[in-house]
């Protein structure tokens, strides 16, 4: 089992993940929601595509645009479709 961590929280955890272009991607559904807010950030990738991010939010504490994801990837990364990865301080742990 995998699972993100931030401010001693699980925000998210499966045995799905996929390891793609240095990053663990975890499925949408295996988010806790609770600690999901959309964000109006978009980035584009040249080989990945334009990404979507979510702030991270546990408690009083936010970091915004903490994780991201590619709702329609270009076909190089086709399979990452809704996986979500992470980054600012949230921790990667396997079992």
């Amino acid at each position: 089992m995998t699972k993100a961590i931030w401010n001693n929280t699980v925000i998210a955890e499966s045995d799905q993940v996929k390891f793609f272009d240095g990053n663990y991607y975890f499925p949408a559904d295996s988010k806790n929601a609770e600690y999901f807010k959309e964000s109006s950030t978009h980035t584009k990738c040249f080989w990945k595509g334009t990404a979507s991010y979510y702030d991270i939010v546990v408690g009083n504490e936010i970091i915004k645009d903490a994780a991201w994801y590619y709702p329609d990837p270009q076909t190089p990364a086709h399979e990452i479709k809704n996986y979500i990865a992470f980054w600012k301080g949230v921790r990667i742990e396997k079992d």
